[in-house]
């Protein structure tokens, strides 16, 4: 009876099942992919109506739920994602700059209105761009649950069958040895074990299977984006930002009352800030003196004494620009310096208004700067109550020359104070809150020189400054340095680094570990010798399979010699002498 040919239909089955769970990506699943009648035919009556709702209710939701879960859509989700901070990062946000955004406005009214309806002054807590993240987050979710369950079942699992007919994998070898079936595929096994290979004996031949850290790259990759995801919400809403300036010499406790300006997030509680505290012994900075980068920063630094919680033990630490200080769960950064002139004002009668630090803003890159300085507890020379306001600029390296009254260098080469002084009502009797930085002089008369211009004047370290009608002096009493720091604690941050690294891993080995599975067969031919064939397939044509058959190959010889192919001319010699 003669042996039935297997059909190509077959093998390509059979070539399809060999190569089947080679990955974890979700299949294609079948019926209907398009969304149309879900519920089929309706059948009479209520009942009929209500099982038909079912149906299309259903149909509809598992149809929505394939295409969230696809990976098309998640990247779509990711790129929309993507794009959605572009705009956060272009325009200014109210949650981290509320001047800046609003003099934004102010500079482009015709547009303002429209990004505001649509929320890109607050991207990152807009409806729309936290829809794009939860659906991204489901998305995410949806798809690698079910497959690392799959992955679970495959690690558990074993290598599949041999194909019957190995010659039609894309990486194959074969030839002819002398050792017994039973004794190849025993060494066969054993060298792939120790190629750290699965293996599978099964029948004629052992198959065997390698690169599982390949998916597990993959679900790791998918699992960091999650845990990035969940880092960067859980850092937007439980994370609190703070700036504080200080003068050296002050301090500053983690307390919400110390912070000249804070922010937090909508689940921030006041009880959640760490306990700490630290003081600005003081500040050094030097700057190029010549050439194309004259006044850039060298050195940019403060020194501060730093306790952790309420006992801890002083210490001591330098902040530069990069380097915060990181402590009992925050870090510190510097983000700013400047000087404060150290002024004693006195009133009409003598007595001292005013003494200490008057911190100024700079207001270029030379540090020209903004100073302001209000005082409520005054009297005139008759002991009447009054209010003074001096308004001005404080300059660190003054030069004449120039013709301007600009700083001509950051360092403290020639300091000045150039102010003029104003009496009448600051303003800050009314309840409304104000800045320290600004005077409003609406309410206020300027003092006038003698022959009626406006009253000002320079000083240098040591000057006093004597107001018209006796009404009270300002002596400029020294310089001190200041710093500006930015106080953050974000949950997230070391999640996020954690994700982002396991994402790095992730991706690596998904590009670099190749799924590969191997087959050895051995079976006696019609002359009685065996027949070895290795053959090997992975999840895409790549040159390092054939490579490492060949080397499988060489080292499964040694136990399987391949005999001498016959001589074609003895067989021509054969074939003549058998027609004789």
């Amino acid at each position: 009876m003669a042996k039935t040919e297997t059909t190509p239909a077959t093998e390509d089955k059979d070539i399809d099942d060999a190569g089947s769970q080679l990955s974890t990506a979700p299949a294609e699943e079948g019926g209907q992919s398009v969304p149309g009648s879900f519920g089929g035919v309706r059948a009479p009556g209520a009942l009929g109506a209500l099982a038909w709702t079912w149906r299309e209710t259903t149909g509809w939701v598992r149809w929505f739920w394939r295409q969230l879960t696809s990976m098309r859509v998640a990247l779509i989700l990711l790129f929309l994602l993507s794009l959605g901070t572009i705009p956060g990062s272009l325009i200014p946000q109210t949650s981290v700059d509320a001047v800046k955004a609003e003099n934004w406005k102010k500079a482009h009214e015709t547009v303002a209105p429209l990004y505001d309806k649509v929320g890109l002054f607050d991207v990152y807590s807009s409806v729309w761009f936290s829809a794009i993240y939860i659906l991204l987050f489901t998305s995410l979710i949806g798809c690698i649950v079910p497959r690392t369950w799959q992955f679970v079942g495959q690690l558990r699992g074993r290598p599949p069958v041999a194909p019957r007919r190995l010659a039609k994998l894309p990486a194959y070898t074969t030839w002819r040895t002398g050792a017994e079936p039973e004794q190849v595929l025993a060494a066969a096994e054993k060298l792939l074990k120790r190629r750290r290979f699965r293996t599978r004996v099964s029948g004629d031949a052992v198959g065997s299977e390698k690169g599982y850290l390949r998916e597990a790259g993959n679900l790791l990759f998918h699992i960091a984006l999650i845990v990035m995801l969940v880092a960067f919400a859980s850092g937007q809403l439980w994370k609190s930002e703070g700036q504080k300036l200080i003068v050296a010499g002050d301090g500053f406790a983690n307390t919400i009352t110390q912070y000249d300006d804070f922010k937090s997030g909508s689940l921030f509680k006041v009880d959640d800030l760490d306990p700490f505290s630290f003081k600005l012994d003081g500040f050094e900075g030097t700057y190029e003196r010549s050439g194309p980068q004259r006044g850039t920063p060298r050195t940019y630094e403060a020194h501060v004494t730093y306790r952790d919680g309420a006992d801890g033990a002083p210490r001591k630490k330098t902040i530069k620009v990069n380097e915060p200080l990181e402590t009992a769960g925050s870090k510190v950064y510097l983000i700013g310096h400047g000087y404060a002139p150290v002024v004693t004002v006195r009133d009409g009668q003598g007595n001292i208004s005013h003494q200490g630090a008057v911190p100024s803003l700079p207001l270029d890159g030379n540090v020209t700067e903004s100073t302001v300085l209000k005082v409520g507890d005054y009297r005139d020379k008759d002991g009447k109550k009054d209010q003074l306001g001096f308004k001005g600029n404080f300059v660190p390296t003054l030069d004449l020359r120039t013709g301007t009254m600009l700083s001509q260098f950051p360092a403290l080469d020639n300091p000045r104070l150039v102010l003029t002084a104003y009496r009448g009502s600051l303003g800050i009797d009314s309840g409304m809150p104000q800045s320290v930085y600004q005077l409003d002089v609406s309410k206020m008369k300027q003092f006038k020189d003698k022959d009626g211009s406006p009253f000002a004047k320079v000083l240098k370290v040591g000057d006093t400054m004597t107001l018209p009608d006796g009404a009270g002096t300002l002596h400029f009493d020294g310089i001190k340095p200041w710093a500006t720091f930015q106080i953050s604690q974000k949950p997230g941050n070391t999640t996020a680094l954690v994700g982002a690294v396991a994402a790095l891993i992730g991706v690596a080995g998904s590009l670099f570990i190749q799924r590969r599975r191997v087959w050895v067969r051995a079976v006696r031919d019609a002359d009685g010798h065996t027949v070895v064939e290795l053959a090997g397939l992975g999840r895409s044509e790549s040159a390092k399979l054939p490579e490492e058959l060949a080397d499988l190959a060489v080292a499964l010889q040694p136990e399987a010699p391949p005999l001498p192919e016959p001589d074609p001319a003895d067989s021509a010699d054969s074939s003549e002498g058998a027609r004789a």
